[in-house]
């Protein structure tokens, strides 16, 4: 199939929500909904409250992308790169970090979820490792009234897995210090 979306028709209480990010590319944030035709307006003015319009010009770069390629072949390219590169940090956690620092096996997408030992900084940590030009998410964002937590996300997505292994061993040194 050329990947262009079919037309879906939404129950009266139902809302579908997605994303190009995870599929087609990151950088461009442009998402999908449907909805019942009787909530496009109440959504439209929420839309134009949020924000002034969507970038048009990646917009046509997504229709023509989703109307001229094959969209499942791509995202399987995008499964199996993504899976040797998450493969990759999961094997270097292992080597040059404690069995106390635990990350998660995802399931998709393009980060691991690592939780240091109670008491450890994420925040601090990372002004370490920025030295050794290694850089990470902080946890603090991901929490409501929370700071200075022990968690923080891993993006293994844009890196090869030989530079992974490199930047993950840099990060073990740091938290080692």
């Amino acid at each position: 199939s050329s990947g262009v979306a079919k037309k879906f028709t939404a129950t009266e209480q139902t809302i579908l929500l997605g994303t190009f990010s995870k599929t087609v590319v990151p950088g461009f944030r442009l998402g999908w909904i449907v909805l019942p035709d009787a909530l496009y307006d109440k959504v439209l003015i929420a839309k134009q409250a949020a924000d002034l319009h969507t970038n048009n010009f990646a917009q046509q770069v997504m229709y023509r992308y989703l109307r001229d390629n094959d969209t499942q072949k791509h995202i399987k390219c995008v499964r199996e790169a993504y899976g040797k590169q998450a493969n990759a940090m999961m094997n270097a956690l292992k080597k040059y970090f404690p069995s106390e620092v635990k990350f998660t096996k995802p399931e998709g997408g393009m980060f691991l979820w690592v939780t240091l030992p109670d008491g450890k900084s994420a925040l601090k940590l990372f002004n370490r490792t920025i030295k050794k030009k290694v850089a990470f998410v902080p946890g603090d964002p991901f929490y409501i009234n929370k700071t200075d937590v022990n968690t923080l996300r891993l993006n293994f997505s844009c890196t090869p897995p030989e530079l992974i292994k490199e930047g993950i061993k840099r990060f073990g040194a740091a938290y080692s210090e």
